[in-house]
């Protein structure tokens, strides 16, 4: 994003942004013109935080893993290759700090993504926020 685009959020603007997603079981239909502000809020987080830990709950697994391809570019890990494409809902868990993932059946009915901030340090950026559109970083 360059710096054109950039608004200067307050950590409380872009809570306020990310907490509209709290709580969903599902992430809701946004509009394109939306997307930009809630990626701008949720990178400001993940930049205070040391790493963050993704949990993706989408309908088919390659639905899933775009996700995961998108949201892990936006957050500067290198997405892992090679994950089993299985039939029907998936959830998939990437830890950002040691770049473990799985991806697993999954019968529940939350779709969407978890972000969770992660900080070494008391007092540090530790949140999760979703759930949020798959497509978010389309």
């Amino acid at each position: 994003m360059t710096s054109q685009n950039q608004r200067n959020f307050t950590l409380q603007d872009a809570k306020k942004i990310l907490n509209k997603f709290n709580c969903v079981d599902i992430a809701p239909a946004i509009k394109s013109s939306e997307k930009p502000l809630i990626r701008e809020a949720l990178l400001l987080f993940t930049s205070l935080s040391d790493y963050q830990i993704l949990g993706i709950c989408a309908d088919t697994a390659e639905e899933g893993l775009s996700a995961m391809r998108t949201y892990s570019l936006a957050l500067g890990y290198e997405p892992p290759r090679d994950l089993p494409v299985i039939e029907g809902p998936v959830y998939i868990k990437l830890n950002g700090k040691n770049g473990l993932c799985y991806l697993d059946s999954y019968a529940g009915h939350h779709r969407g993504v978890l972000v969770s901030c992660q900080s070494r340090v008391q007092g540090g950026i530790n949140e999760m926020y979703g759930h949020l559109p798959l497509d978010l970083f389309l």
